[in-house]
């Protein structure tokens, strides 16, 4: 059985919030907020930082977690966690960590590991939320409608499904986290752009025009992303809370 490497792609440029990783927050960089949660996780291996700053590099040296260098040319996270998994042969399984998301649970970082390893029918795995009808209507939420089965049928920054008649459902939020088996990785970031990915602008639709399945499990909390300098502190005062 090959290993499970959790990957966190982390870069220093931001069009909105310039060097986030490095930010210290009760004394800390957000990147080792977000390594720690990684390192309670259960079922992983191994992680890694896959960065293309030396600066993110050293910091986490520096709270001795693991770390490589990747190519500057990177357009996503996920062409830069490739170019790491190419490296180590040994990784089965792939965890893709947003290097912005502190409050992660790592109960769910676990759910991610073990639907796509014990599912032989998904390529890869993700996490929804149920949501409001009005965060339905937020085009920076994106929304995902399942089948019964729990996989992903569709993504969007629209609010879906339409309510031609009341919902007799639920209507999902979706939370930037991915399980992949190594070859869906692979093949999903050699394949070229879709039509619907370019509308959306979700990676993940890129998957699903290629008829690969993405297996969900829902969660009951709300992630904070730290994008804005209004999202920094929103998790400077959860934090305050807390200790």
């Amino acid at each position: 059985m090959g290993k499970t490497a959790i990957i966190i792609p982390a870069r220093y440029g931001s069009s909105r919030l310039e060097g986030k990783p490095l930010i210290k927050v009760e004394g800390n960089p957000i990147i080792q907020w977000v390594y720690e949660k990684a390192q309670a996780a259960k079922l992983a291996d191994m992680i890694i930082v896959a960065t293309d700053d030396e600066r993110i590099f050293n910091a986490v040296k520096d709270f001795g977690g693991n770390v490589e260098m990747t190519s500057t040319e990177h357009k996503c996270g996920s062409d830069r966690i490739k170019e790491v998994v190419m490296r180590h042969p040994e990784i089965d399984y792939i965890v893709n960590l947003q290097g912005d998301e502190p409050l992660i649970k790592s109960e769910s970082i676990d759910e991610v590991i073990k639907n796509v390893k014990d599912d032989v029918s998904a390529d890869i795995s993700t996490l929804i939320r149920k949501i409001t009808p009005e965060e339905a209507e937020n085009p920076n939420l994106v929304k995902c409608v399942i089948d019964n089965s729990g996989f992903a049928m569709y993504f969007s920054r629209s609010k879906i499904p339409f309510e031609r008649n009341p919902i007799s459902g639920n209507f999902y939020g979706h939370l930037g986290i991915y399980g992949y088996k190594r070859d869906a990785l692979i093949k999903m970031t050699s394949l070229p752009q879709t039509p619907l990915e370019k509308t959306e602008s979700l990676e993940q639709l890129r998957a699903l025009e290629n008829g690969m399945k993405i297996k969900t499990s829902v969660v009951d909390f709300v992630p904070v992303g730290i994008d804005t300098a209004e999202d920094l502190l929103k998790f400077k005062q959860i934090v305050a809370k807390t200790v």
